[in-house]
């Protein structure tokens, strides 16, 4: 099962901002996905295994940037279809 891990950041100004919060994580974590927006200052991530919230906290502040909150949900992949079942 795949956890969703969305990160509320202070800091972000450009894409630039979300290229160093994007390879931070990686460097720490083995991630199926993340994605991050200056804009509305969240970084999203997809991970297999349950993640340690303050080792993650710890990598994005490294780079420069504030953790304001971190939730954490099961994910589960939504199937696209033209032929729905009833």
């Amino acid at each position: 099962m795949m956890i969703k891990v969305t990160m509320k950041i202070d800091g972000m100004s450009c894409g630039m901002c979300e290229a160093h919060i994007n390879d931070a994580i990686r460097k720490v974590f083995s991630v199926k996905k993340v994605a991050s927006s200056h804009r509305k200052g969240i970084t999203e991530l997809l991970i297999q295994d349950p993640v340690d919230t303050q080792l993650l906290k710890h990598a994005v502040e490294e780079c420069g940037y504030k953790v304001l909150d971190i939730r954490c949900e099961p994910y589960e992949k939504q199937g696209f279809s033209l032929f729905k079942r009833k």
